[in-house]
Formats: C-alpha cells, structure tokens, sequence
C-alpha cells in the first residue's frame, strides 16, 4: 500500500512539474486579466455595477501599463545584446588584424575551451557532473 501511495505521489509530482514549466501557456491580454481581476473582486466584495466599472478600468489600466513595462524591459535586453554582439565581432576582426594564423588557431581554441567550461559549469547545476581528467 505504501508503495502505491509513494508511486502516485511520485507521478502526481512529475505531471505537476511538467505542467508548472509548459512553455504553450496561453498569454491573456490586459483586457481579459482586467476582467478576470474584476470578476474575482466583484465576488469577493460584492461591488456595484457602478464600482464595477470603475474598477475594471483601474484594472486595465494597471495591466497595460504592467505589459508596456515587461516590452520595454525585453527591447532594452534585446538591445544590449546587439550592442554587445556587435562590439565583441568588432573586437574579433581587430584581433584578426594583429595575429598570424596560428596565434588565430590557438585564439579559436581557447575560446572554444571557455565556452565548453561555461556550458559544464551551467549543466552542473543540473547534476551533470564534467569528466574527470587524471
């Protein structure tokens, strides 16, 4: 019996955590989160069709306010990102100005080092574990 419960419990956990991280969730607008907003306060304190209107409209506006600050916070990331993409590629071509073709080797292979250690180094968090050299 107890192993049944420990196996349900153990599958309960698994579906709720592949629920919990479903990238397809449907994106409400800010309208329909002013409405389900207004919805769950008019139930909780009975509000007037009068309150219930103005306070629909405080809900919309706070919700396409919160959304025009998510936007602009993600254009401004993605704009860092693009000047720091495009400040390393310059970087990259100066460098293959000054150095011979084997220092460029080495430069490529050093790189390449560091990206696969930072990539181990993320994975860890996971329990993946980087092989031991001896």
């Amino acid at each position: 019996m107890k192993k049944i419960l420990l196996t349900l419990a153990i599958v309960a956990a698994g579906f709720t955590a592949t629920y919990a991280q479903h990238p397809d969730k449907p994106k409400f607008t800010p309208e329909q989160k002013a409405q389900k907003s207004t919805e769950h306060l008019q139930k909780e304190l009975a509000l007037t069709a009068d309150q219930k209107q103005k306070v629909y409209a405080i809900e919309l506006d706070k919700f396409k306010q919160t959304e025009a600050w998510h936007k602009k916070d993600h254009d401004a990331k993605k704009a860092m990102h693009d000047q720091h993409k495009a400040f390393k590629d310059e970087t990259d071509t100066k460098l293959s100005k000054v150095l011979n073709a084997d220092q460029k080797k080495k430069l490529d292979v050093l790189h390449a080092e560091k990206k696969d250690k930072k990539g181990s180094h993320h994975k860890g968090h996971k329990g993946d574990k980087a092989p031991i050299k001896e």
